[in-house]
């Protein structure tokens, strides 16, 4: 079994045509901005840590899953995209001096032979309460559990973490 290295863990979704695990791994770094979700702005705020670990998940795509892994490599800062009027992401009341939205850099650390399609983990009883498979849960940002994460790295045949 791959083991989970101590720290946090987390789920982000991205869709495969806007950043996938192909752009990860060519840019080996990313800024991940463009959270407009308070919940998931709050995860980034006050919970995510440098050296957290990441299952990057690809969304809307068939079939959605995780497909590789990542790692978080700075402090949260503002995002600058809210800001900047020619930006699906701008936001007009977000002050300067007190910037509304968030962002963090992840780094590529590996990626999947296969994905880790969400049928998969649906029916894996071992993750039960993981929160990507509950019902209408739609964050693209979320928690997971160390034994949840150890245990999609296992079905992955992930050994590189």
């Amino acid at each position: 079994m791959s083991k989970a290295k101590p720290g946090s863990y987390w789920l982000m979704k991205s869709e495969p045509d806007a950043y996938s695990i192909d752009d990860l791994e060519r840019d080996g770094k990313t800024f991940w901005d463009g959270i407009r979700n308070y919940q998931a702005r709050n995860f980034i705020r006050d919970e995510m840590k440098v050296g957290d670990r990441v299952l990057y998940y690809h969304s809307n795509a068939k079939p959605p899953g995780v497909v590789g892994v990542a790692e978080v490599v700075s402090e949260a800062y503002p995002d600058p995209t809210q800001f900047d009027p020619d930006s699906k992401y701008y936001d007009p009341k977000s002050p300067q001096d007190d910037p509304r939205w968030l962002l963090v850099d992840i780094a590529f650390v590996g990626r999947f032979d296969e994905i880790v399609s969400l049928n998969q983990l649906k029916e894996d009883p071992a993750l039960d309460g993981m929160l990507v498979i509950r019902r209408g849960q739609r964050l693209s940002v979320q928690p997971v559990e160390v034994q949840h994460y150890a245990h999609v790295l296992e079905m992955a045949g992930y050994d590189g973490d």
